[in-house]
């Protein structure tokens, strides 16, 4: 009985992931990775640390145009699945409040272990070969590169998506995927900083503060930072893609900055009336000392048109308050994000509606597989993106090997 040739094309956490899972007796591998090794992105994730997964998962952490497709995955390969994985393979792991890291806390160990395993398994690695095209070539398929035409029975495809395209990933898997006839969902950075209008940013820029950002509907919490083109940090991750995709349809996008989210207008009236009464002959630069960083605090009282030097009893308890209510709602205007060379992930992608979110298999191509960033689903900040890697590569190659049937 002749061996199921799997090409896997590109060599990250879900296509690793995937030839991993491919493996078996009837089967062969090989993976195609564009740069001189595999695995090179993984170095990268959670700051060096590579946050790989996390135990507090669900439909709500990911978006996408297809929930239920988001749902399924979640159930086919849950994250127990993803632990037990990495643990088979020999790597020790440490939770951190739902947070999945390696216990070195190096992502190198991450990808050390997935490098020993495909070598175990006999998986074949051609590094620096980009596929450029794909065809259906009677039941099978032939890969083009730039140099060579090669022949399988079944393809992955799990080049990632444009996110830091030094590593490989610059959206050419979206033109291979279009060129088998899959739709494709606009796309945009993610988890990415944003560029803001106004033109004093270079004056609190490096301050860090605590704070709620809320764009429309959509809030988040956590460090924001600010730089010296506009915000970033956590909370400012999470909402970038929303903020990117309203960019795209040319709106006009305003935040909101609420870097006193403990306390409520009213305790912030009363807080100031209290000093009024007691500090009127101190210059207004003192009298604010000691509530929130001084560049912010500098800057907000300057916007409400107040004079630092100038004594507290020269203005009202009203214009007073007008600082510490900025602060609570500070508008600022987005006018770009920053480029895909910042962005973690890709939103958007191959339309998952096209896609069987049990096997990973093309509706429209049999023998076709998608795993990871490719599709049209991206993850909050938190191993989320990692998981989605990991859990779509896994069903991608199972399938693609015909487990079943083995």
């Amino acid at each position: 009985m002749n061996k199921i040739r799997i090409a896997v094309v590109g060599g990250g956490a879900s296509g690793l992931m995937a030839a991993i899972h491919a493996v078996n007796k009837n089967t062969s591998v090989t993976i195609f990775e564009r740069n001189d090794r595999v695995g090179k992105k993984i170095l990268s994730t959670g700051n060096g640390k590579c946050n790989l997964g996390n135990t507090r998962i669900s439909t709500d952490d990911f978006y996408g145009t297809d929930s239920k497709f988001i749902n399924q995955v979640l159930k086919e390969f849950p994250i127990q699945k993803v632990i037990t994985t990495f643990e088979k393979m020999g790597l020790f792991l440490r939770e951190k409040d739902g947070y999945l890291y390696p216990y070195s806390e190096q992502a190198s160990a991450v990808l050390d272990v997935l490098r020993y395993q495909i070598k175990d398994l006999g998986v074949q690695v051609i590094a620096n070969a980009q596929i450029l095209e794909i065809k259906r070539k009677g039941s099978g398929f032939e890969l083009h590169s730039e140099t060579e035409i090669f022949q399988f029975d079944k393809v992955i495809l799990s080049t990632g998506g444009k996110s830091a395209p030094k590593t490989g990933s610059d959206g050419n898997g979206y033109i291979l995927a279009s060129d088998m006839g899959h739709e494709l969902i606009d796309t945009v950075p993610a988890l990415v900083q944003l560029r803001c209008k106004e033109p004093y940013f270079k004056r609190i820029a490096g301050v860090r503060a605590k704070g709620r950002v809320t764009f429309e509907e959509y809030r988040e919490e956590g460090e924001i930072q600010f730089t010296d083109y506009g915000i970033s940090g956590i909370p400012v991750f999470q909402l970038s893609r929303n903020v990117a995709y309203a960019l795209k349809q040319q709106r006009e996008v305003q935040l909101y900055l609420d870097v006193l989210q403990e306390h409520c207008r009213e305790y912030l009236n009363g807080f100031l009336g209290d000093r009024y009464e007691t500090l009127k002959e101190r210059t207004v630069e003192q009298f604010f000392a000691g509530i929130l960083n001084k560049k912010l605090m500098s800057l907000f009282i300057k916007l409400c048109g107040i004079e630092e030097q100038d004594k507290v009893g020269k203005y009202s308890l009203k214009q007073l308050n007008m600082v510490l209510h900025l602060a609570k709602r500070f508008p600022v205007t987005v006018i770009g994000t920053n480029s895909y060379e910042q962005a973690q992930v890709t939103a958007g992608g191959v339309d998952t509606s096209q896609v069987d979110a049990r096997t990973m298999e093309s509706k429209l191509v049999p023998g076709f597989y998608f795993a990871g960033e490719l599709l049209d689903v991206d993850g909050k900040c938190g191993g989320y993106n990692l998981y989605f890697a990991w859990a779509t590569g896994a069903l991608a190659g199972m399938n693609a090997a015909d487990y079943g049937n083995a």
